[in-house]
């Protein structure tokens, strides 16, 4: 019997994000992973130079590649719905949990240990505490690109995305916003000039 693993992992580019948002560019899990996996590891890059920092920048950046893993198990589920009350919150991550598990077992038995610390990491991780970040700049990506073509749906979660990422202790995500997020406004004439 073959191993369904990988196939159910490429099934990322079929689970549209924001689905409840007017959206001017259709943005899926796929990229979102792809996206959150280069932040996370520049994350980690910037906090080991620039802060004394002492992360593992490559183990991150596969924690991003498999952080949306169980979505295609269950889909995105909209963050205003899973986070409305506690009650779905700890439903929605005991069914995320356990789709990790299905997915898991379509491993190879002798596989399943070793894609298990990124398909399920330790969530007490430093690595994983800076995936979580990725995947907040990811989102606040999202809204300035679209408030950058005038798509105001995007304003509210842009200013709750960004609340959520002032507040963020590691240095590394304020040097990100400072440095890097202004670009993600830029047309491309401005960005090759």
């Amino acid at each position: 019997m073959p191993s369904k693993f990988f196939a159910f992992l490429d099934r990322m580019k079929l689970i549209d994000r924001w689905a409840l948002m007017r959206n001017t560019s259709v943005e899926d899990v796929a990229q979102h992973t792809m996206q959150v996996a280069v932040i996370a590891h520049a994350l980690c890059i910037i906090e080991n130079t620039l802060y004394g920092g002492t992360l593992d920048a490559e183990k991150a950046a596969v924690i991003a590649l498999y952080h949306e893993a169980a979505e295609v198990v269950t889909g995105d589920l909209p963050t205003p719905v899973k986070y409305y009350d506690g009650d779905i919150n700890r439903a929605y991550k005991n069914i995320e949990h356990r789709a990790e598990k299905k997915l898991l077992e379509t491993l190879p038995s002798e596989l399943e240990s070793a894609f298990a610390c990124y398909v399920q990491p330790d969530k007490d991780s430093p690595e994983h505490k800076i995936v979580k970040r990725a995947d907040k700049l990811s989102a606040l990506i999202k809204c300035v690109e679209e408030l950058a073509v005038n798509n105001i749906e995007f304003k509210n979660a842009y200013d709750v995305t960004l609340k959520e990422l002032s507040d963020a202790p590691e240095r590394s995500v304020k040097y990100f916003m400072d440095v890097f997020i202004p670009a993600y406004s830029m047309s491309l004439d401005n960005l090759l000039a």
